[in-house]
């Protein structure tokens, strides 16, 4: 199977830049109502990783006396990150994207160069397998 068919491809993905600031990553996951965006290389379309909320929320309380004109000159790589989503190429399998979503809110799709090309939401995973388990059900009748 074509997994390419489950992709929402970087157009119309949000995602933080590798040179936003942590005020810029603050709005965009406000704004768009985001737990965790992927961070891509502007310059090079490579994907570095994944912010998460509890990362930002993490940073403030450990490390800044934060007002949101400070936010504006931290660096958004200067963030620890947890852990990141790992991503998966288009000749990954099925069986790959369902392991990685069950713990990620999203996979990120890279190309062989890992080029960000866009992500696979858990949702449209769990859609997929619902069909498969409607179709096994009336198959069985």
């Amino acid at each position: 199977m074509n997994i390419l068919f489950f992709l929402t491809p970087k157009a119309q993905v949000r995602y933080v830049g590798a040179d936003d600031t942590l005020r810029q990553a603050l709005e965009k996951m406000d704004h768009y109502q985001y737990a965790s965006v992927p961070i891509v290389d502007e310059k090079t379309g490579r994907y570095i990783g994944t912010l998460t909320e509890g990362d930002l929320l993490r940073t403030i309380k450990e490390q800044y006396d934060l007002s949101l004109r400070k936010a504006e000159d931290i660096p958004l790589l200067q963030i620890p990150r947890k852990r990141d989503y790992l991503p998966i190429t288009a000749s990954a399998n099925i069986e790959d994207i369902v392991q990685a979503a069950i713990s990620q809110n999203f996979v990120p799709v890279v190309d062989d160069l890992g080029c960000f090309i866009g992500i696979i939401t858990r949702r449209e995973v769990i859609r997929f397998l619902q069909n498969c388990t409607q179709s096994d059900k009336a198959g069985q009748v």
